[in-house]
């Protein structure tokens, strides 16, 4: 027989301080491999058998080209194309994998398993034709026990993989534990691959429960006992900390029956020790050995954690008795190049120092747990994690084979990740709706076993008398919406004017446990189509290259940079107003957001202001977005984007202090600049103490407008002096009185009327009532989470526009959608120019990328003898109580004017009553 791969001896490693304690083998390199579509392997014996397909392991079928290729073509923009990233090579169903291995000479009377890290979803495994066991998992290694079968000397090695969806625990396959929007269903084995051998007595299991009240660990250890005969041993504990100083050492006679024996010890820890957090990620490493009398049995392991507490007292989070506030996003296994996350720490740093960097403290682990990796690097760091069941069900607890399934799972996970400090939180499953009777049982199971983290039924859920109010065993509560009203600006932004002074305090009022909101922001961003030379792996960007063939048959090509550009800032200032709001919130617990960075699943929901790699979009820059998601944060209340220079402006400052100390007669400092950086007022707030918590008053800032001559951007800037607590805000000035309109020109209201004064050669800025225009009705906030997913939703993203244009020239604007075109944009309708000749508008709206239309609200042309503008917001009624829309009008009027207005599009009649009916 050839043999494949063979195994040596010299590729033994040893555990540490204990050269005869555990031995590894690794498995990586190459492994034969066969398909088994059919699922005929196992009644043909193909355990038994050679392959002779080669593949790699680690790694997957996607990763070796093995499987359906990708047909779907770029050309057409259908939903088929737009749904998520596009797998090159597609397998679902059972494959087979083998080697042949060498067990050594000295691992005779071990007992040998075999570790696989991460697998999707069932395996099976041979030896030389005799099944050794099954195992099922999506969250932890699979282990397999070879002690009888892989006695020294060679064997083969066959490993069946079975991804096909066992149990029904995801509804539409969209649980990111067993999907193809984020992660891909792959098959193959990923992280680590070995062979481990041990003595018959051994350590099979370390749990560590720390104990804040006493600074001390509880440490249970199951030490296993292979043999038919009780025997007698030394247990020695090591804790070892800081800078690898040993903390406490403890010595435990152990008497071992045959089979499990549980041992339980308390370890001091000591009055100094050092507490883990966000602010000193302070670990410990817990190390036990274990030596049989009488005998060379000698075994080792090791742990490490992290003394931690995590509290739900007054309705609100604290980690070792300080208030906590969640600063989180999603991970919802999004790792384009590879279909899978990462099992080494590298890619996890990506993910947690990028996190980290734009001021997060927490992540949400979507429908899935991560590998040891992640939790490591977490641990490293400082961070707060959710975990969730690999559930996402809207029939939770019908089946009794998926219950069973999963009650499995959740110990499984429990036992694996449960001694890592960053693990905090524990979700049942994403937005679940069935039989919470059976969630109330499997929420109590966990908590009695495991108190080392807060729980929660469900992160949020739509079930009729559910979702609006915690569920009886829930620690903490993820919502939209209480009983009481909203608690994020979906239900909001389209609805109200905006009023920067506006929390959700009274929608959590009387909440019996902390409160968290729930994936808050989903704010589609314009696909940035220069990402795609990044996808190298195994994941093809077809929507992405879709959504450029068809912009550029629509000749719109060009503007793809700036349509996600304008999208984007107007998306992060949408998050920046929706994490304030949460941070003014008293006795909200946190947010989670949807997201910092892109979900290409579930119709490429593009909601992030990073991409789907963790990197930039060059939206906010990390010192920015750190204004308001730090863990001190300068906060201001005001009533409106849009004033005259009649008012005074009036803000109630105050901040959020979720830090780890209280400060001490701090001054806050408050400024105001126009767009050239020139400062108009400023200002020094009494000096105070800053406890720990939120809604903290600072006082107050005010000051007059009537020295502001002409329409103006201001930015209002709040410090703190002495440290690097900053933020800022925008408000617009315009004059109460801005002007008459110049005399050679007509504001019509209708067509009729312009088309009048157009064939008499004058100049006509029209504002038909938006009931005459044919288009789509405006809507301030952008495409909610992606126009696929949800395509009757009216669909536009923003503005884009050129602040230069001399149009513009008395309006001062960014060049994207902000806040002082609320008003403009909720009463308005857009315009759609496919049918018309080619325009350039003056002011442009971004169409989803599902349509691609041409759209614009304000556009300028030549129509028979005359020049016109066409706007489609309001900019008609009630101009007295509506400053934005007043300046805007006069600001156009104005340019019809002068000299500049010069429309280079000539439009006919035909064209005006594609866009406009009487």
């Amino acid at each position: 027989m050839k043999f494949l791969g063979m195994l040596c001896i010299s590729c033994l490693c040893f555990a540490a301080g204990s050269a005869t304690a555990r031995q590894h083998i690794p498995l990586e390199g190459t492994w034969q491999v066969k398909l088994d579509s059919a699922n005929v392997g196992v009644q043909e014996k193909w355990y038994h058998q050679q392959f002779s397909q080669r593949i790699q392991l680690p790694g997957t079928l996607d990763d070796a080209g093995l499987g359906r290729s990708n047909n779907l073509s770029a050309d057409k923009l259908v939903k088929d194309v737009l749904i998520n990233l596009i797998r090159k090579h597609t397998y679902i169903g059972v494959a087979w994998y083998a080697r042949e291995i060498l067990i050594p000479k000295d691992w005779k009377d071990k007992d040998i398993s075999l570790y696989l890290e991460r697998v999707i979803w069932n395996t099976r495994v041979w030896i030389d034709g005799q099944e050794a066991g099954v195992q099922e998992s999506l969250s932890v290694p699979h282990r397999f026990e070879l002690s009888a079968l892989a006695k020294p000397g060679r064997h083969r090695l066959v490993i069946r993989i079975d991804n096909s969806k066992q149990y029904d625990m995801t509804h539409l396959n969209m649980a990111h534990a067993y999907t193809d929007g984020t992660q891909i269903i792959w098959n193959g084995v990923i992280g680590k691959m070995e062979l481990m051998a041990k003595d018959k007595i051994n350590i099979a299991t370390l749990q560590t429960y720390p104990r804040l009240k006493d600074k001390s660990v509880n440490v249970i250890a199951t030490l296993q006992n292979g043999l038919k005969q009780s025997k007698k041993g030394i247990l020695q504990l090591q804790v070892i900390g800081k800078d690898k100083r040993i903390v406490a050492n403890r010595s435990i006679p152990v008497n071992l029956a045959a089979g499990d024996t549980r041992q339980e010890i308390n370890i001091p820890l000591g009055k100094d020790a050092l507490l883990w957090d966000e602010f000193n990620s302070n670990l410990y490493v817990l190390k036990a050995q274990l030596t049989i009398s009488g005998t060379s049995f000698k075994d080792a392991s090791s742990t490490t954690f992290g003394l931690r507490e995590i509290t739900n007292q007054g309705s609100t989070l604290q980690v070792n008795g300080r208030r906590v506030f969640l600063r989180g996003t999603l991970e919802c296994n999004i790792f384009p190049l590879t279909g899978h996350p990462p099992m080494d720490k590298k890619g996890w740093v990506k993910v947690f120092g990028t996190a980290k960097a734009y001021g997060l403290n927490h992540l949400r682990f979507h429908s899935w747990c991560p590998p040891k990796a992640a939790f490591e690097v977490a641990d490293s760091l400082g961070f707060y994690l959710q975990v969730e069941l690999p559930l996402w069900s809207l029939k939770t607890g019908e089946d009794k084979n998926t219950n069973r399934f999963i009650e499995e799972e959740a110990q499984r996970i429990s036992s694996e990740y449960g001694n890592h400090p960053s693990f905090c939180l524990w979700s049942l499953g994403n937005e679940l709706q069935g039989d919470f009777s059976w969630l109330a049982q499997l929420l109590q199971k966990l908590k009695m076993k495991d108190k080392r983290h807060l729980y929660t039924t469900t992160t949020f859920t739509f079930q009729k008398d559910h979702g609006r109010w915690p569920e009886p065993g829930d620690d903490y509560f993820i919502t939209q919406y209480t009983k009481k009203g909203w608690v994020r600006g979906q239900g909001i932004f389209n609805t109200y004017a905006p009023n920067f002074s506006t929390d959700y305090t009274k929608a959590i009022d009387s909440l019996p446990v902390p409160s968290i909101t729930h994936e808050i922001g989903q704010y589609s961003v314009y696909p940035n189509l220069k990402e795609v030379p990044k996808y190298t792996g195994v994941l093809e960007p077809v929507n992405f290259k879709a959504i450029s063939k068809d912009l550029q048959r629509k000749n719109m090509l060009s503007l793809a940079g700036q349509f996600t550009l304008a999208s984007g800032k107007f998306s992060a200032s949408l998050y920046k107003e929706e994490i304030e709001r949460a941070l003014k919130t008293k006795g909200l617990s946190g947010f989670q957001l949807l997201d910092l960075h892109d979900f290409p699943g579930q119709g490429t929901a593009l909601v992030g202001i990073l991409d789907a790699f963790w990197d930039s979009k060059g939206l906010v820059s990390p010192a920015e977005h750190r204004m308001y998601t730090a863990a001190i944060v300068p906060l201001i209340r005001f009533s409106k984007a849009a004033y005259t220079n009649a008012e005074i402006f009036e803000a109630d400052a105050e901040v959020a202090n979720f830090s780890n100390k209280a400060l001490q007669q701090v001054t806050p400092l408050w400024t105001v600049k126009n767009d050239k950086g020139e400062t108009l007022f400023s200002g020094a707030l009494a000096a105070k103490d800053i406890p720990l918590g939120n809604g903290i008053g600072l006082g107050k800032i005010n000051f007059s407008l009537k020295d502001i001559k002409k329409a103006t951007h201001l930015i209002v800037e709040l410090q703190l002096k002495g440290t690097v607590s900053k933020n800022k805000w925008s408000i617009w000035v315009y004059p109460e009185q801005p002007g008459t309109a110049p005399k050679d020109m007509v504001f019509a209201t209708s067509l009729s009327q312009a088309l009048k004064h157009l064939n008499e050669g004058r100049k006509v800025l029209l504002n038909p009532d938006t009931t005459h225009i044919n288009g789509v009705q405006g809507r301030f906030a952008p495409v909610f989470w992606s126009p696929v997913h949800f395509p009757n939703q009216p669909g536009t993203m923003g503005l884009l526009c050129d602040p230069a244009h001399p149009a513009l020239a008395d309006f001062p604007t960014d060049f994207y959608s902000n806040w002082q075109w609320w008003d403009l944009i909720t009463a308005s309708k857009t315009m759609i120019l496919d049918s018309v000749p080619a325009v350039d508008p003056i002011v442009r709206i971004i169409d989803n990328f599902y349509k691609n239309r041409k759209m614009a609200n304000i556009v300028e042309a030549r129509v028979g003898k005359g020049q016109l503008i066409i706007c489609s917001m309001d900019i008609t009624t009630n101009l007295e109580k509506r400053p934005a829309a007043r300046q805007l009008r006069y600001s156009l009027e104005q340019y019809m004017g002068s000299n500049k207005f010069n429309p280079a599009v000539t439009l006919s009649t035909g064209d005006l009553e594609q866009l406009i009916k009487e």
